[in-house]
Parts: structure tokens; sequence; C-alpha cells
């Protein structure tokens, strides 16, 4: 017996199996995709012909097509990195990105794979008395004048104190969900609510204008994010492997660094790409904490607007060697971040 044949309008709306889309779905689908990558690809293809452009070019433009529209020239590039020698913040941009980002995946894979697998009991009396004394050691330094290293030696011994002392008679605590929250909560905190406490604290210590200066702080300002995405990583590898491991004699670290991290692997690339374009991009930090010897890309940027107006060509041309690396990393790590983004998604 032959299948009904199907109207025109069914054909047209609904999939002929299972597996695939109807055709009216296909189109718009594609239409999307099309008016998408529109969105994505004309702002980039916009910045690239800009930086071939002069002034008489972006003043009296729009022009849309090179050798067609206008003449196109290398003086923005030659201007941008040979005369004014752009080595330098490109190169503290990609020392300060790369290491704070190992850094902080490293760190925040730590304290994520810490907080999956072991139940912790933190006494609010610690906590107290931790803030307490670092209200104090900020007091001293600003206020007082205390060099920063004495009087982090005092509050460091008057903690070690007070742990085996007053800490041990209380019973209040909080546990790995409050601690977890209290992370990710530094995260949602406005970077200008710290910034000049940040800067404070380097300009005491000497630090200002310094790469080592960047690379604490962007690790961590970045570490709530890397902790709260490695979380559900770790939490997705069956117990069941690292027990029989712990069985056999592996210490809590082996079976991290040689089970844990490579079934997450993928995960872990994914996490190490996000953090390296938010270290990559970050302006006001580096703003606040840079001068000339630790200028990254974003300031320098930002400093092509000068008296005499934005100098888009110049900006194009430092906009385009910033994108450059992150587009290229990423295609290569394209496979493992698809496959990251779903590690962790669905646990059986």
């Amino acid at each position: 017996m032959s299948a009904e044949p199907r109207s025109l309008a069914r054909r047209l709306f609904e999939p002929a199996s299972i597996d695939s889309q109807a055709p009216v779905a296909r189109v718009v689908t594609y239409a999307l995709l099309f008016l998408w990558a529109l969105v994505v690809v004309v702002p980039l293809y916009w910045v690239f012909i800009t930086s071939f452009k002069g002034p008489g070019e972006v003043d009296n433009g729009p022009f849309y097509l090179p050798f067609v529209d206008f003449a196109p020239s290398l003086q923005a590039w030659d201007f941008m990195l040979v005369q004014n020698y752009t080595l330098r913040p490109y190169m503290n941009s990609v020392v300060v990105a790369v290491a704070s980002t190992l850094l902080a995946v490293l760190i925040g894979s730590l304290a994520a794979y810490a907080l999956v697998r072991i139940r912790f009991q933190v006494k609010l009396a610690a906590v107290a008395i931790f803030l307490i004394l670092l209200t104090a050691i900020i007091v001293a330094v600003a206020t007082f004048g205390v060099r920063w290293e004495i009087a982090i030696a005092m509050a460091a011994a008057l903690f070690i104190i007070a742990l085996f002392t007053l800490v041990g008679r209380t019973k209040l605590a909080v546990g790995n969900n409050d601690i977890e929250f209290w992370i990710i909560s530094n995260r949602i905190m406005p970077p200008i609510v710290a910034v000049l406490p940040i800067y404070v604290m380097f300009q005491q210590m000497r630090l200002l204008d310094t790469q080592v200066a960047l690379i604490a702080t962007y690790t961590a300002i970045n570490l709530p994010i890397v902790v709260w995405l490695t979380r559900d990583f770790f939490a997705g590898i069956p117990l069941d492997l690292e027990e029989s491991a712990q069985i056999d004699g592996a210490s809590k670290f082996r079976v991290f660094f040689t089970i844990a991290l490579p079934l997450v692997r993928s995960g872990l690339v994914a996490t190490f790409l996000l953090v390296l374009i938010l270290a990559w991009n970050e302006y006001l930090l580096a703003l606040f904490l840079s001068n000339a010897d630790a200028q990254t890309m974003p300031v320098l940027v930002s400093a092509q607007n000068t008296t005499r107006g934005p100098q888009w060509w110049n900006m194009s041309v430092l906009i385009t060697v910033m994108i450059a690396p992150v587009i290229v990393i990423s295609s290569i790590l394209q496979k493992h971040i698809a496959r990251g983004l779903l590690v962790g998604a669905v646990k059986g």
C-alpha cells in the first residue's frame, strides 16, 4: 500500500525525516546565519581596510573597496609598527595575558577540583579574623607608613596564633556552596570599585608599571571565572576512577594531574581561551597600573584618540594586529573548544 502523497504546504513546512529540516525552516536558518555572519565579518573587514587608508580617505569616505574606491597605503602600518615601536606594548600584552591565564587556569582548576571532591568547613571566626587583620594591614601601610613586608609578617603571625587559640573554640562555619558563591561574587563586583585600592597597594609595593602587577591582578580577577567553569567539568568525572587510583596508592595531586586533568582537557582549553581573551582585551586595570614600561595594546589603542581627534587609521592597524592572534588560536583550538563547551553538560 503506497503512502499518501503530502500536500505542498506539508512538504514545505514539515521535515521529510527526523534528522532533516523542512525546506522553509532550512531557508530561514541559512538566512539568519548569513545575517549573523555579516554582523561579525563586516566590522572586521571595515577595520582591516581602514588600516590601509589615510586621513583623506577616512574623512571624505566612506570608501569600501581597495583599488576601486581608494588607493590603499601602508603609511599607517609603517608609522605604527616601524616608527612608533609597537613591539613593546604588544609583547607586554602577550606576556601578561599568557602568564596570567596559565596561572589562573592552574590555580582555579585546583580550587575547583578541591571544591568538588573535598568537603570544607571554614570557621566564621577565622574569616572574621582574616578580614580584621587585612584591614589592619591596609591602615598600617597607607596611614602610618609601616613597610608592607613587616605588616604582612605581623598579621600572618597573629593569624596563626588565632587559629590555634580562638578559632578552635567556635562552631559556626561555612561550607562548599558558601565558598563557591563568595568566589563568583568577587567577579560580580565592578572592577572600578577595586581599582583604586589595587593601585595604592602596588604603589606601596613599588610595582606600578610592571608586568608583575598586571599578571597578579589579571590572575586574581579571572580566578572566579575559571573556578565557576571548571567545577562542572570535574563534577562530571566518575568518582570510581579516582577511588581506584587512590586504592593503588596515588595521592590527591597525582590523581588530579594524571587522571582528572586529562579527562577535562577540552574543557580546560575552552576555559583557557575565554580567560586569555578577557586578559588580552582588559583596559581599565591596565590604564591605572601601567604607564610606559608595562603598557598593553588596549591602552595603546585608546592613546590614538589624540587632541586632533581619533586617528582611525592608526587604531585600525593596532586592532588588526590585536585580533589576528586570537582568531588564529581560536581556529587551531576550534575542535577542543566545541567539545569543551559540552563537557559536564550531560551527567550520567
